[in-house]
């Protein structure tokens, strides 16, 4: 294999390229240390110990440092460690390492999600927001399975706080002004048969 290209990161770093197709980021005393250098061989040997010896060894460090302050979602760990450019077997080696200590837990995570978010948002935003997160329609669908009983009541108090925070009088509100809320939360992806037992709990306006 051949050394295509090298150009600098950083005035630490730089990105190497291999046979036009593999890059990765090395410190620039790790490319002297191997005598990595542009347009010359890179034996199998040497390749396969920056792979293993020091590029995996990285990104499993990498993930254990992100998951320290916060979880993650096996999509943006990923995405974190394309961001350093890593190649895309150290990426998925790396990320399954995590994962088979339970550092990573892409239900566990949806479902706390569903927990904070709930008080706030409707289930379509939540799920909306845990698919721009990466994570799957059939992970999501087990987390709502484990908070099972508790998403009518969560939606219904989360209708009632943005009630609240809009000032929304049920009981003395005009017709015109009940259907103008109930358009604002369905909009805010709230179930109709939820908004109006919340609204016309008190009254029917609706």
């Amino acid at each position: 294999m051949i050394v295509t290209d090298i150009a600098e990161i950083s005035k630490t770093k730089v990105r190497v390229c291999v046979d036009d197709a593999v890059s990765f980021a090395l410190y620039k005393s790790e490319v002297r240390k191997y005598a990595v250098k542009k347009d010359t061989e890179l034996s199998q040997e040497t390749y396969d110990t920056i792979m293993g010896e020091v590029l995996l060894k990285r990104a499993k460090l990498r993930c254990m440092n992100l998951l320290k302050s916060r979880d993650y979602t096996k999509h943006q760990l990923e995405t974190k460690l394309k961001q350093g450019f890593y190649p895309g077997e150290i990426i998925e080696a790396a990320v399954a390492y995590v994962i088979s200590y339970g550092y990573v837990d892409d239900i566990r995570y949806a479902a706390s999600y569903i927990g904070c978010a709930g008080r706030s948002r409707s289930r379509r935003q939540i799920e909306n927001d845990l698919m721009r997160k990466g994570i799957s329609a059939e992970d999501i669908r087990q987390a709502w399975s484990q908070c099972v009983g508790e998403d009518s009541i969560a939606e219904e108090e989360a209708i009632r706080r943005l009630l609240e925070k809009k000032r929304f009088d049920r009981q003395n509100a005009t017709y015109q002004e009940c259907r103008k809320m109930v358009g604002f939360l369905y909009r805010r992806g709230f179930e109709l048969d939820r908004i109006y037992r919340v609204i016309g709990q008190d009254g029917e306006c609706y």
